[in-house]
């Protein structure tokens, strides 16, 4: 019961520098910030098991931990830009434009 109060509390601290390196403003209250660092912890080890890093049952470190959350969210404002842009562009036909004048 501890190890898992122990991992959510280093997520937090993960979610919440993460936030803080990445530009703009990051949606989400505690508990998003909770989930994206322990979701970052997962995706360094994966990665990093992948690449050589890790050896199986290591845990992934801290900066790779942030790095891991950091691409993540960077992987959510690439998804949600490109969801808006489409939501804005719903109903709106463009008319043709003339080739000649241009």
């Amino acid at each position: 019961m501890l190890a898992l109060i122990w991992i959510l509390f280093i997520g937090l601290i993960v979610g919440a520098v993460a936030k803080l390196v990445t530009p703009g403003r990051q949606p989400g209250g505690i508990f998003a910030t909770m989930m994206l660092g322990v979701a970052g912890s997962l995706v360094a080890g994966f990665f990093g098991r992948l690449l050589g890093l890790y050896s199986h049952g290591q845990r992934a470190g801290f900066i790779m931990s942030t790095l891991g959350a950091i691409l993540l969210l960077a992987l959510y404002r690439l998804i949600t830009k490109r969801h808006s842009t489409v939501e804005s562009t719903r109903g709106h036909v463009e008319p043709p434009r003339d080739r000649r004048a241009a």
